[in-house]
């Protein structure tokens, strides 16, 4: 059974002080905003691609207003844990302490994500599953680092830049843990594999050993061989994003004109319930002003619900037994699966969306072809070393290209580094570069 003194506060990690500036989440939370991997989120596609208006939503956005739901939520569930558990209060630890943890890992939940969504994970583990000059790096890898790299996962790359140190975020252990909703690698399940937190895997072979010493320091027990239960906190950040990506997405197909105002309008009173009034809503002058209350209002219902469900559920989430999403277990359900039902046939498969992923899977498929060929042939058949490969291999970052002993995944993991963290903008024109589609200044 774990135990929430241990899960927020592990040995090591002091709690808040009167005299401090900063709590340590709060550190947490601005070493992420600060931090380059962060900041390219802000040209990184949500649903639609290179948005030209402001009021779409983009990578950043969002993981800006997931950080805000999350933080709601984590107060809410701080005050609820300082009143059941007294000895935390003897910690110093106050609602807020808890209510950093979620929004810093809320905050950082899309940090791993490639160019073009999740088109540009299939993209990534397309090239290595069926590419020639991807699958020729097989027999260079174990079974296990295969694995990663024909499955390309946005939260393990995540996990991946939260530990670099290279990018300087540092964040604690808690939130940490809070971030990875998925503890397991690509190559091991739980027997149970309905479990929501074997859906996918959370960091890659390469941060196996960083895992499993973040999951010791907190005593978070295993679910089989290097397969752990979720820290409990990791139930808020994924209801965070649930909440946030339903409803803003609903509003920007609405504000593109795929679903229309009436359909969102009857979708968001599903769960606004009895405080919903269409009177009241006609004294908005403008659709913009409309949604922006409805949406204001659904979100907080939907907070409101999943509190109440994290505190019914908390002590099954210590010893494991509850292993579901929240929002799929408040009274708004239904309401949300309708939405999510919506957003699919009409915002997710619309043109332009679509018409995203397709780029996104050539553009993609064609840096990691003409990168990965000529690293290949720079470290593994240098009889094939072309001046081309000599020249594309100048555009990538020094470390990339050491002539020292390097595994082949390890060189992949660092291409992998580089290509995930362009924003969609700078990897269609890197392509278009490296393709001779066009030169630079043209």
């Amino acid at each position: 059974m774990m135990k929430w003194e241990k899960l927020i506060i592990p040995e090591g990690l002091p709690a808040s002080e009167s005299g401090q500036q900063r709590s340590q989440f709060e550190k947490d939370y601005d070493r992420i905003i600060f931090s380059s991997p962060f900041r390219n989120l802000q040209a990184k596609t949500q649903v639609f691609p290179l948005p030209e208006q402001d009021f779409v939503h983009t990578r950043l956005t969002h993981s800006l207003e997931v950080s805000s739901v999350g933080r709601s939520l984590g107060k809410s569930a701080g005050s609820f844990l300082l009143e059941k558990y007294p000895e935390l209060k003897a910690k110093q630890l106050q609602p807020f302490d808890i209510g950093g943890i979620v929004a810093a890992a809320a905050l950082a939940h899309d940090i791993g994500n490639p160019p073009f969504g999740h088109a540009g994970e299939e993209g990534i583990s397309d090239f290595f599953r069926f590419h020639p000059k991807g699958h020729c790096w097989k027999t260079q890898c174990s079974s296990q680092e295969w694995e990663d790299l024909t499955h390309f996962e946005g939260n393990a790359q995540g996990f991946r830049m939260l530990m670099d140190r290279n990018n300087g975020i540092y964040i604690s252990p808690p939130t940490l843990a809070a971030f990875t909703k998925y503890p397991r690698p690509s190559w091991t399940f739980a027997e149970d594999q309905k479990r929501r937190s074997q859906k996918k895997f959370g960091f890659f072979t390469s941060n196996l050993a960083d895992y499993s010493e973040l999951m010791e320091m907190m005593a978070i027990p295993t679910l089989a061989p290097n397969c752990w239960m979720r820290h409990p906190l990791a139930f808020l950040v994924e209801a965070a994003d649930d909440i946030c990506y339903s409803i803003i997405d609903l509003e920007d197909g609405c504000t593109m004109g795929l679903v229309s105002l009436e359909e969102t309008i009857a979708l968001l009173a599903a769960i606004i319930g009895d405080r919903f009034s269409a009177q009241k809503l006609e004294k908005y002058a403008t659709n913009q002003q409309k949604l922006a209350i409805l949406r204001a209002m659904a979100i907080n219902q939907l907070i409101e619900e999943t509190d109440m469900v994290f505190q019914e559920k908390e002590p099954l989430l210590l010893v494991g037994d509850f292993d579901q999403a929240l929002t799929d277990c408040i009274p708004s359900a239904k309401a949300l699966g309708a939405i999510n039902a919506l957003s699919v046939a009409k915002i997710y498969r619309s043109q332009p969306v679509l018409e995203k992923e397709a780029a996104g899977y050539q553009v993609l498929e064609g840096l990691l072809e003409t990168f990965g060929e000529a690293l290949y042939h720079h470290h593994f058949f240098r009889e094939k070393f072309s001046g081309q490969n000599k020249s594309i291999l100048r555009l990538l970052p020094d470390q990339l290209v050491l002539t020292g002993p390097q595994s082949a995944y390890s060189i992949l993991r660092g291409l992998m580094d580089f290509i995930s963290g362009m924003t969609d903008k700078y990897a269609l024109s890197l392509y278009r570069r490296v393709k001779g589609i066009s030169l630079p200044n043209t």
